[in-house]
């Protein structure tokens, strides 16, 4: 099992935030022109996955040179992103990171972090995520997440993928015991630590938990 594996998606700039989670030793993926990005931001992906109608000439001649590449035609039936997330899988990583720049597309915003509930990823133990300067979690149930957090810290539950049973989240404002959380409804959202040990469980369902800083909620 490798330990990790991140996945660089999107068709924006890296976020220095999100550069900084990024371990050393790290398997770097890129999805199509987002191999530009991790380039500019000094990655060096060792694949490069995709329908490539994005990276530019001076990428895929780099990726040609030093990198796997898998080309899919364009009529596809899944994003970019999930074909590397699917290429992701195959390392069988400890911990997965999508990293991505942001952008003002927002059904490609919420196609990404969809893809991360996936059920072809409930065997990754750790699954972690930046968009733009925005750092969120993916927590399959049953499962269990801990966090060290600053006193005010943001922290938001939201289920993308349908209901969620058995939520409970301690060391916040507003706890939850073994809640029931619709989709993408707003019963989990803006929570606030009261301690620096916030813990998250979920028994079913996927929770999408996105964790904002005091200085920027």
């Amino acid at each position: 099992m490798n330990e990790v594996v991140v996945v660089v998606t999107g068709a924006a700039p890296l976020h220095q935030l999100a550069l900084e989670s990024v371990p050393d030793g790290a398997i770097v993926l890129a999805a199509d022109g987002a191999l530009d990005h991790a380039l500019a931001a000094g990655l060096q992906p060792a694949g490069l996955v995709g329908d490539l109608d994005s990276v530019s000439d001076a990428g895929l001649t780099w990726a040609e040179a030093h990198a796997t590449i898998d080309r899919h035609r364009p009529d596809k039936d899944h994003t970019d992103t999930e074909l590397a997330l699917m290429m992701a899988v195959d390392f069988s990583p400890s911990r997965l990171i999508l990293v991505a720049g942001g952008g003002d597309r927002l059904d490609h915003t919420i196609a990404a972090i969809g893809a991360l509930g996936h059920q072809s990823l409930t065997s990754i133990p750790i699954i972690d995520g930046w968009w733009g300067e925005q750092q969120f979690h993916v927590l399959h149930g049953p499962g269990r997440r801990a966090f060290e957090l600053p006193i005010g810290t943001t922290v938001s539950l939201i289920t993308m993928h349908g209901s969620a049973t058995g939520v409970s989240i301690s060391g916040v404002q507003w706890p939850l015991d073994r809640a029931d959380l619709e989709p993408v409804a707003g019963h989990g959202v803006s929570n606030v630590t009261i301690t620096e040990q916030v813990e998250i469980i979920t028994l079913t369902g996927v929770l999408t938990i996105f964790i904002t800083p005091e200085s920027r909620s």
